[in-house]
Formats: structure tokens, C-alpha cells, sequence
């Protein structure tokens, strides 16, 4: 990938930020099949959708890995949070269709 202080015009730029677009893409799709995962788990080891202490570790270390990366980590917990939220009702809707499904109804 291009650094961006090598980029000599706008066209150039937009070229790399579309390409690193791509890739965080592929990262967040990763991470929510760890998440669809999380889901099939928790039951098993009898865990709810949400675990407030891991939320706010996850917060936490979102903010300490924007610090170490030079970006705003304000941002990086807000985006963080917001992804959590998602996170969690994905795994909430999967672990009730699958209760649901292992429950025959009567």
C-alpha cells in the first residue's frame, strides 16, 4: 500500500484511502464471523449476548490501540461502542432463533 505522503495528487490519494476502504472491510467481516461464533459459544458455556465487563474492555482496548496507532481515541471508542451495540443484538437475534429452533413449540 502506498504511504500517503507519497501521493502526488488527489486522484492518487483517493486511489489508496478506496483501497484501505476494501481491507477494513474485509477486517469487519472477519470480526463478525468471530462474532457469529460468539453466538453458537455463549449458550454453551452460559454466557448472555452481553457481558458488561467485556464491553468495556473491548471499549478500553479500543481506546489504548488508538493511542498506540496515532489515531483519535474518542473516535476509536465511539466506533467501538457502536460496533459493540451491533455485536451484540447479531448475537442476541442468533442465540434466540437457535432457543427457539432446540425448543419445540406446544
Amino acid at each position: 500500500m502506498t504511504d500517503p505522503r507519497d501521493c502526488k495528487t488527489m486522484a492518487e490519494l483517493r486511489v489508496g484511502i478506496d483501497a484501505l476502504d476494501i481491507e477494513l472491510m474485509k477486517l469487519l467481516a472477519r470480526r463478525a464471523r468471530f462474532i457469529d461464533r460468539a453466538a453458537e459459544l455463549k449458550p454453551g458455556e452460559s454466557l448472555p449476548a452481553r457481558t458488561v465487563d467485556r464491553v468495556e474492555e473491548v471499549a478500553n482496548n479500543a481506546r489504548r490501540n488508538a493511542v498506540d496507532h496515532g489515531f483519535d481515541p474518542d473516535l476509536a471508542e465511539r466506533m467501538w461502542r457502536d460496533m459493540i451495540e451491533w455485536a451484540i443484538a447479531r448475537e442476541q437475534d442468533a442465540m434466540d432463533r437457535a432457543a427457539r429452533r432446540a425448543s419445540p413449540e406446544i
